[in-house]
């Protein structure tokens, strides 16, 4: 953990922002302005871009992976540059919480993935790129982008720890926890051989 300079104020402040930014539906808003579909009914149910992609545009499904990290990215920056590192990793987290648990949709969000490795690179680009390469050598070798996740969230820590960046151990380790939570059904249907490949309805 980064020393705690923040006020308790300033913290909860940047944990409401971190939540407020994560939990903006890019996936469900893209979907609804180029005219997709309710994702919802399509493919998993999920919001994510792995489900945008099933809906055959992957302009789409790119723009969410793209907004998606983007605003765990833009809240770990704020946070940083207005407040401290500490902030920063408190905006990470609630950012990532956000995501999978959005006010807006009942609680009912996606799996955090786009926005996991973008609040990595705004936290430790280094770590980032690492977790980010991590994901695609897992997804390219099973064509699964959940086994790309779940490959990326084990390593993140081990790549923090690496790369110098302990401070951001326990924050790893927690978002990691959260990754392999949210991904529990996907574990369930790699191990029974169902789990759906990249590109499959």
């Amino acid at each position: 953990m980064p020393p705690i300079d923040s006020t308790t104020l300033q913290l909860i402040l940047w944990a409401v922002i971190g939540y407020g930014l994560g939990s903006v539906p890019f996936g469900m808003v893209l979907a609804k302005v180029m005219r997709l579909g309710n994702l919802r009914e399509i493919g998993s149910g999920n919001i994510g871009a792995t489900n945008v992609l099933r809906t055959g545009n992957k302009t789409a499904a790119a723009l969410t992976v793209l907004f998606d990290g983007g605003k765990g990215a833009v809240a770990v920056l704020l946070a940083r540059l207005l407040a401290g590192e500490d902030a920063a990793q408190l905006a990470a987290l609630t950012a990532f919480i956000g995501h999978c648990f959005p006010v807006w949709l009942s609680f009912k969000g996606g799996k955090g993935v786009a926005t996991f490795l973008g609040l990595w690179l705004a936290l430790a680009w280094p770590v980032g790129v690492a977790c980010c390469l991590t994901w695609l050598a897992a997804a390219v070798i099973s064509r699964m982008s959940s086994a790309g996740a779940l490959a990326a969230a084990a390593s993140s820590t081990i790549w923090a720890l690496f790369l110098g960046h302990s401070s951001a151990f326990l924050l790893g380790v927690i978002l990691t926890l959260l990754v392999y939570w949210r991904h529990s059904a996907n574990i369930a249907r790699i191990k029974a051989g169902t789990e759906p490949k990249i590109g499959q309805s």
